[in-house]
């Protein structure tokens, strides 16, 4: 079983990449952030054609989160529950004892400003929900753009990032306390010493000169990360024309639900 994580960053400009990543690697599950589109203007039809049931979460201009599945959806939870927030940034289904989250957690924009008081709220109202679901579920995935970058390995330079919304010790804690005991940072586990971006700003010639953040995740219960094979990042779309600033993350299980 394979599953994926890419932020988008408006699924209108990336659907031919899209398309061509599932073409690609014939995912299971496919979770998309900032799909920046609200349900109706969705290309349901589209990935349906593809083999894929879409459960969507969406939002005009911004925001906006997506689930493509190959099997068929037995629950969908669309708010982040208990947290009330106009934005669309949670989806979780299940499927079988498979539980899958997609992410997209705020951004922050300043450490000065009310949207980054939203992220800590937002953040901390995932770590109690994670924690109130942990023995619900067999198998349980959490992926998606968490706009933080958990530790040194993480920043191509931790001096220049430290103290940002992406990058400072009071999002390296709160990280820390997501994982807690319940979950595994799937990449870190399988690559510990691994320097590796899911991200890298549009400006400066970032991506060429490999100025990136890990910031994208994927997220196991430990039952789950027992039947991992492998985590990886796949740096091509980011080469592609009209790329999104995000690069694809994605993790194979030797399970079948």
């Amino acid at each position: 079983m394979r599953i994926g994580s890419w932020n988008v960053n408006s699924l209108r400009v990336r659907f031919p990449h899209v398309k061509a990543l599932l073409e690609q690697y014939q995912f299971d599950f496919f979770a998309m952030q900032e799909i920046k589109m609200i349900e109706d203007k969705f290309p349901v039809d589209a990935f349906q054609a593809m083999g894929y049931h879409a459960v969507v979460c969406g939002e005009q201009r911004y925001n906006g989160v997506a689930w493509l599945s190959r099997y068929p959806i037995e629950s969908i939870a669309m708010q982040l529950p208990k947290f009330e927030d106009s934005q669309q940034r949670f989806v979780g289904i299940t499927y079988n004892d498979l539980h899958l989250i997609n992410v997209y957690v705020p951004n922050g924009q300043s450490l000065s400003s009310d949207k980054y008081q939203y992220k800590l709220q937002w953040l901390e109202r995932l770590i109690a929900y994670l924690d109130s679901i942990k023995d619900r579920y067999r198998y349980i995935i959490i992926v998606g753009d968490f706009n933080l970058a958990p530790g040194d390995i993480d920043v191509h330079d931790p001096d220049y990032w430290q103290d940002s919304v992406l990058f400072s010790p009071q999002m390296s804690t709160l990280f820390q306390r997501l994982l807690g005991s319940n979950w595994l940072d799937l990449y870190r586990t399988i690559h510990p010493t691994t320097t590796a971006y899911t991200w890298w700003d549009y400006r400066a010639a970032a991506f060429r000169r490999n100025l990136g953040l890990r910031i994208d995740h994927v997220l196991v219960n430990h039952a789950l990360g027992a039947c991992c094979q492998s985590c990886e990042i796949d740096v091509e779309p980011r080469r592609w024309q009209q790329p999104s600033d995000h690069t694809l993350i994605y993790a194979d299980f030797d399970w079948s639900a």
